[in-house]
């Protein structure tokens, strides 16, 4: 994983543990333990999306058994095998999720820290910084919908976008598949669409930008 990549990770776990209210100075966090919390937080949320999925799947098992044992039960049999794959697909993708964010801090040992924090406290600052204008360029095209109705890491991974394509000068595509990237580990797939969409939207409003970064 590039360093880059890393510290945007990084940014945006730290982030998520700062209100949107928050004016808090960059330079006044202790990123050991905000990262420890925000660690602590991410896994809580993936235990508690892996239970969800546990009952949902034992739900989808246990109405296949009742299904085959119906008679001309073959069209309840496919919906509820379709229920099954669903509820397996969204258990695998909870685990990897889950994989994903115990092996942040072991990333992290194996990176050029300094490096890498730099860049996280460095993404950290701007947004901060500049959120009240980020977050109007967010909304103005979000077409009908409001940054602030979306959960807090959609809104972050979009936030930590902006700054890339503007104060970093992050080349556009590499900008945008690295939100997308983030978006599939730590967002579910209505996130995963408005992210995309947001971003595509967000590059055809300013594409000299995007030209010329």
């Amino acid at each position: 994983m590039q360093s880059r990549s890393l510290a945007r990770e990084l940014a945006l776990l730290v982030l998520g543990q700062l209100s949107d209210r928050d004016h808090q100075d960059a330079a006044d966090l202790q990123l050991d333990s905000v990262l420890q919390k925000a660690l602590e937080t991410l896994q809580q949320h993936w235990r508690e999306s892996l239970d969800a999925s546990a009952q949902d799947l034992e739900k989808a098992q246990q109405s296949l058994l009742d299904s085959e044992l119906q008679d001309g039960g073959d069209h309840s049999s496919s919906v509820v095998r379709d229920h099954l794959k669903a509820s397996l697909t969204t258990a695998e993708q909870v685990l990897n999720s889950l994989s994903g964010s115990l092996e942040l801090p072991r990333l992290l040992a194996l990176a050029d820290q300094e490096t890498v924090r730099h860049g996280a406290m460095r993404r950290v600052s701007l947004v901060l910084e500049q959120r009240s204008g980020i977050d109007a360029r967010l909304d103005g095209v979000m077409e009908g919908w409001r940054l602030s109705r979306l959960p807090r890491i959609d809104r972050d991974i979009l936030r930590l976008a902006v700054v890339d394509l503007t104060s970093l000068k992050t080349p556009s595509a590499v900008a945008c598949n690295e939100a997308v990237e983030l978006a599939n580990r730590y967002s579910d797939d209505q996130g995963r669409r408005m992210i995309n969409g947001v971003l595509r939207r967000l590059q055809n409003a300013a594409p000299a930008s995007s030209a010329g970064s």
